[in-house]
């Protein structure tokens, strides 16, 4: 730390008690000056030779003939105005980052100039702070931490923003030009930790690392903090990113719970200036903050009550780079007083937020910033984006549905807020999908329609359909649908000449490998219920026996089907009629095969477009194998 010494005289300041200070010469004192609460028995020619104030100050005490002169606004108080009193007397002096600042106001206040005296004490601190103080790194920091008690003088006397000028200079050096000590503890390269191994023998020079400077400006005050991150910025030298990485670290140091998702027991007016400070900061360049950090700042910002504009400012933000989200950071608890566990609403916005900018992008050149009013170019997002986002979606929706307070409406609002993006499985809503089935038994058989519909069961793994088939929370004609699509898949990835002809009319009993349509098979009247309920085991077993004998192959004997069929109870042969009957009810294909005409250029859901049972055309499905299949896009 630099330090500067003044006059040459030894100290002769003495004391009685803590309330009265004078100086030990052989010469009486001839006046007494009152700061604060303490008294100083001084002599008039030393003080008066250099201030003016004091020349002032004893007139005046003359003509109303007092011995006494009072001073209660002196700038740093009574230990301020004796570092200036000793200055007067040639006394040495010692000043240094800590009471230079107070020693200036002070001088300042007693009008300490070079008009009174050449070499007075105003002209020798503003050389030792420009040729010294603001020279150092720590110093200037030093520096700017105490002018928060000497305010207005210290702003006043521009002590403040000369300070914040040098500090962010330095911030804004190239690194290979950093040749001052500072405090890098968060991210140590081999290099600086001695581990880096020599070249040709010699240990190459020591790297100094980009965001140098960002723990040191975290001992700032918030205020002061933002000035000079503002003046960095300004300059236009220091990455955003690095600017991105100095507010995260200043954001932890200050407000420690902010990285641990939790804001019990903080002060809430100081949190608030904080998250509205880190917000305003922001650097305007995407990915220059991790969607982590900005998820936290949103999370404290609801928390804490922060302004519309703050909080939209954040979620247009995170919209932004949704897709470098991850699951927990979007699990938002919910506010006090709700019933539902997790914050559903604010992660539906943040995903409208990046449909739109990805509906936008190229329709809408500009975007404008609500919080700092300047507009900046919208970028085009990937598909590889869109796709990384519904996955995300998808984990989200499994997490939350186990709340058995969640709505099925957001969760279906939700899913189907990402259902124009492609996905090329439906692995991660299927599992959703059974999260809330699981959690949520008392859902009517119309809920589990409409839940289900989400799902397009042509896309799911093999490891999914074995699941699912075994699935006895999901509707009979879900289970159906992914049991068909299992045997499509088989029979297009066979040779043609083993592909059962599945291309000859309609009424041909395609998935009736044993017995004759009307003759052996008692169709269930309430075909409707039976379809939209849950199977039962031996249905399932049913089922999977039926899919069984397809693969046989339609030109199998008598004999082979029934070693597939195997002997059957009373209650499996009763299961097994039920469900050729569902299968082969003309109500039951109509529903399950005919598509829903939709009128050109009508925007659908996942569900209707991605080629699920629901939807599909079933002229289509029934083409040769050697045929392309259409399979619209999700």
């Amino acid at each position: 730390m630099k330090f500067m010494k003044l006059g040459s005289k030894p100290d002769a300041f003495q004391s009685e008690g803590d309330s009265i200070r004078y100086v030990a010469t052989e010469l009486s004192n001839d006046m007494v000056v009152l700061v604060g609460d303490v008294k100083f028995y001084l002599h008039k020619f030393p003080l008066l030779s250099k201030s003016g104030r004091m020349q002032k100050l004893v007139a005046i005490a003359n003509e109303e003939n007092k011995d006494e002169i009072t001073i209660q606004d002196v700038p740093g108080g009574p230990v301020a105005f004796e570092m200036c009193v000793k200055f007067c007397y040639g006394m040495i002096v010692t000043l240094n980052a800590y009471n230079v600042v107070a020693a200036r106001c002070a001088a300042e206040f007693l009008e300490m100039y070079e008009t009174v005296e050449k070499g007075n004490l105003v002209y020798k601190i503003d050389v030792f702070l420009t040729s010294s103080v603001f020279r150092g790194w720590k110093d200037s920091i030093i520096f700017l931490q105490t002018t928060r008690s000497l305010l207005p003088w210290a702003e006043d006397l521009k002590l403040v923003s000369h300070c914040i000028e040098a500090i962010a200079s330095k911030a804004s050096v190239e690194t290979s030009k950093v040749e001052w000590s500072y405090t890098y503890n968060r991210k140590k390269l081999l290099s600086e930790n001695g581990q880096e191994s020599p070249w040709n023998g010699m240990r190459k020079q020591q790297v100094v690392p980009k965001d140098w400077w960002v723990e040191d400006l975290c001992e700032l005050d918030i205020e002061l903090y933002k000035r000079v991150i503002m003046t960095i910025k300004t300059k236009g030298k220091v990455s955003a990113d690095t600017v991105g990485e100095a507010l995260k670290a200043y954001a932890y140091r200050r407000l420690p719970e902010l990285s641990k998702g939790t804001l019990q027991g903080v002060d809430a007016a100081k949190a608030l200036s904080l998250v509205e400070t880190m917000v305003l900061l922001l650097p305007s360049e995407k990915g220059s903050v991790s969607c982590s950090f900005l998820l936290r700042l949103l999370r404290a910002a609801i928390s804490l009550g922060c302004g519309d504009t703050v909080r939209r400012h954040l979620i247009r933000r995170i919209g932004s780079q949704l897709e470098e989200a991850s699951v927990s950071d979007l699990l938002i608890r919910a506010s006090a007083g709700g019933n539902m566990k997790y914050d559903v609403d604010t992660v539906l916005e943040l995903v409208k937020e990046f449909v739109v900018q990805a509906m936008t992008a190229h329709t809408d050149p500009l975007l404008e910033n609500d919080y700092d009013d300047i507009k900046k170019p919208r970028r085009s997002i990937s598909d590889a984006s869109k796709g990384m986002v519904a996955k995300l979606v998808d984990s989200y929706l499994a997490e939350v549905s186990q709340d058995p307070n969640l709505p099925l409406s957001k969760f279906i609002t939700l899913a189907e807020s990402v259902s124009g993006f492609y996905r090329p499985s439906h692995d991660g809503l299927y599992r959703a999908i059974d999260m809330y089935l699981k959690a949520h038994p008392g859902i009517s058989k119309g809920e589990k329609k409409r839940i289900c519909r989400l799902m397009d069961c042509e896309k799911l793994s093999a490891d999914a359909c074995s699941h699912a088939v075994q699935n006895e929370r999901l509707p009979l004609r879900v289970v159906v649908q992914i049991l068909f699509f299992e045997q499509v898949k088989a029979t297009t990835s066979s040779s043609i000449a083993a592909t059962p002809d599945i291309s000859s009319g309609p009424t041909r009993p395609m998935m009736l490998p044993s017995g004759s349509l009307g003759s052996s098979i008692s169709v269930t009247t309430n075909t409707e219920d039976d379809w939209d309920g849950i199977p039962t085991s031996d249905e399932l077993k049913a089922l999977r026996g039926e899919i069984a004998m397809l693969r046989a192959g339609e030109g199998s004997s008598r004999s082979t089907r029934g070693e597939i069929q195997g002997p059957r109870s009373d209650a499996e042969r009763a299961a097994a009629n039920k469900v050729r009957g569902l299968l082969m009810s003309k109500k039951m294909f109509s529903r399950l095969w005919s598509g829903k005409e939709k009128p050109e250029g009508e925007n659908v859901s996942s569900s209707d477009t991605s080629g699920s049972p629901g939807s599909s055309n079933f002229e289509e499905i029934r083409s040769t194998p050697s045929r392309s299949r259409r399979r619209p896009l999700s």
